[in-house]
């Protein structure tokens, strides 16, 4: 038997809907191997949590969570509560930089049953590796002065080994998939960072000579995964330019309510940390309407990350032909709700186990 430990973040807004969801999902992923265990502690870790302790996790949450095999996450933010600097400072990137998950990866593809944006989305299929711990997402900066002249300084932080790491994480990505890697940059007009980028990727290039690699400006490339995303394969970016890409690859799905994300930790000292793209979306929670998807797909990750490559196919393959058959939640156009969807996917997969 193998077990499992999972730290469960519900977290704000939907998550604390689409979590559970995805949760009985799992539970009939494990029904189809029979020889696999999740063992799951729920935190009510959230901005709930925040406005009663002031604090978005108790001060010693990154030594309860060190333990477990992965982190299932929700979603994090109610502005109404809490800024969103604070909410996801405070617990979603705290334990994305503290727990040294360097690579976020975040896949899309034309999905059966979702209407695509696109006129004619051609099958794609792409996965975006993102660095994770620095890039313009940096802590470096600040501010001087006040009134008319105020300045704000922010510095974007680009190190040779972060730089490297997720280039060659992305090349052996490619290597398993078609092959294909192809680099976000600006460097025509970002003149330190980006040339150093490029440079660092046509040197770990030489180690890859099987793989096929090419190299587009941030802007030409956000253009081109609407006019021809079915190019691409494999696409490594900084951790900006990788967050605003995975937002246009979950809305040429047709929803970014679908969107899987996955923060690894490589070097296996801490668990990585799974969640959806889509926000909390306070403006539709409680009314069991949120499109679980997202999660569940987050939930194959955590199968593929755990070795279960196998199941994780089954899983997303039961999803697709659930949504083919038109049952999905009405932001997607159905009539479904949270809970009608999850269910239908279980009912398939025990039928899978008896099978």
């Amino acid at each position: 038997m193998k077990n499992y430990e999972i730290a469960v973040i519900a977290g704000d807004g939907i998550g604390k809907e689409v979590v559970p969801a995805s949760l009985k999902v799992l539970e009939a992923v494990a029904e189809i191997h029979g020889g696999l265990n999740f063992k799951y502690k729920e935190f009510p870790w959230s901005s709930e949590y925040y406005v009663e302790h002031g604090k978005m996790m108790p001060d010693d949450g990154l030594d309860i969570l060190q333990n477990f095999d992965a982190i299932f996450l929700g979603a994090i933010g109610n502005p109404d509560l809490v800024p969103d600097h604070v909410s996801l400072w405070g617990l979603l990137i705290k334990i994305r930089r503290e727990f040294e998950q360097q690579i976020n990866i975040r896949p899309a593809k034309y999905f059966k049953g979702l209407r695509s944006p696109l006129v004619n989305p051609n099958d794609f299929d792409l996965i975006v590796v993102r660095e994770n711990s620095e890039g313009e997402y940096s802590e470096v900066g600040g501010k001087i002065h006040k009134g008319e002249e105020e300045i704000a300084i922010q510095n974007a932080v680009f190190t040779r080994k972060g730089t490297e790491r997720a280039m060659r994480y992305a090349f052996e990505l490619a290597k398993k998939r078609r092959g294909h890697l192809s680099s976000a940059t600006k460097s025509n007009g970002i003149v330190h960072s980006m040339p150093f980028w490029d440079s660092v990727f046509n040197e770990v290039k030489k180690d890859y000579p099987e793989v096929k690699t090419a190299s587009y400006h941030i802007d030409a490339l956000s253009a081109f995964f609407v006019t021809r995303p079915q190019e691409f394969d494999v696409i490594v970016a900084s951790n900006l330019f990788g967050d605003i890409l995975t937002d246009i690859s979950g809305a040429i799905m047709g929803s970014i309510g679908i969107a899987p994300a996955a923060n690894i930790n490589l070097n296996g000292k801490y668990p990585s940390m799974f969640e959806p793209v889509h926000g909390s979306a306070p403006d539709i929670f409680g009314k069991g309407i949120a499109n679980p998807i997202g999660q569940i797909w987050t939930a194959k990750m955590m199968l593929d990350h755990f070795g279960e490559q196998e199941l994780g196919q089954k899983l997303l393959e039961t999803v697709e032909e659930v949504t083919k058959d038109g049952i999905k939640t009405g932001d997607i156009g159905g009539s479904f709700t949270t809970v009608e969807v999850a269910d239908e996917i279980c009912n398939r997969l025990k039928k899978l186990a008896s099978v």
